[in-house]
C-alpha cells in the first residue's frame, strides 16, 4: 500500500505492507532511528511521536494508518542547529541516564505542555505515566519538563 506522509517538515511517499508499524516505517523506510524500539508490547513509550501534534506510541500506529498525516520525531524537534527548549531541558536538568527512552520522553513531554503549558509536578508525572524510565527514579525528568514549562531551561 502507498503511504504518504510529512515526517519533520519533509514530504515521504512509499511503498509499505499494510502489517508495517509505523516505528519500523520511521526507522527502517524513512532512516530515522532517534524512535527507538523498547519493549514491542506499548509498555514503555521509546517509541512516541508526535501524528498530526498528539503524542502516540508508534508501535500501536501502523504506517498505513498516518497516512496523510504530519509526524514529528526527535530529529525533528531541533531547528537551525539549536535544541528544541525541552531537549534543552533534559541536557540542563540531566534528565536522562542511559538516554534510550529520552527520545520518547521527550516527545511525550513536548505534547504534554502543548496540552497543558502550566503543570504541576503531579501532572507531569501523570502526564509521563505511559512512558518507562528504567535508569532514573524521575526526579530530573520531572523537573527538566518543569523548566521547560518555565520557558527557563537553565
Amino acid at each position: 500500500m502507498k503511504v504518504a506522509v510529512t515526517v519533520n517538515g519533509t514530504k515521504q511517499e512509499h511503498e509499505v505492507e499494510p502489517r508495517t508499524l509505523l516505528v519500523h516505517y520511521l526507522r527502517e523506510v524513512v532512516g530515522l532511528t532517534g524512535t527507538n524500539i523498547g519493549c514491542d508490547t506499548s509498555s514503555c513509550g521509546a517509541c512516541t511521536v508526535l501524528l498530526d501534534g498528539q503524542s502516540v506510541k508508534s508501535c500501536t500506529v501502523l504506517a498505513v494508518q498516518a497516512d496523510g498525516a504530519e509526524i514529528t520525531t526527535i530529529e525533528g524537534l531541533a531547528s537551525d542547529g539549536q535544541l528544541h527548549p525541552m531537549q534543552e531541558a533534559f541536557r540542563q536538568h540531566h534528565g536522562l541516564q542511559c538516554g534510550y527512552c529520552t527520545p520518547g520522553m521527550v516527545m511525550a513531554a513536548v505534547s504534554l505542555l502543548d496540552e497543558n503549558p502550566a503543570p504541576t509536578e503531579a501532572e507531569v508525572r501523570e502526564g509521563l505515566e505511559g512512558n518507562l524510565c528504567r535508569c532514573t527514579g524521575y526526579h530530573n525528568i520531572v523537573k527538566a519538563v518543569l523548566a521547560a514549562a518555565e520557558g527557563a531551561a537553565s
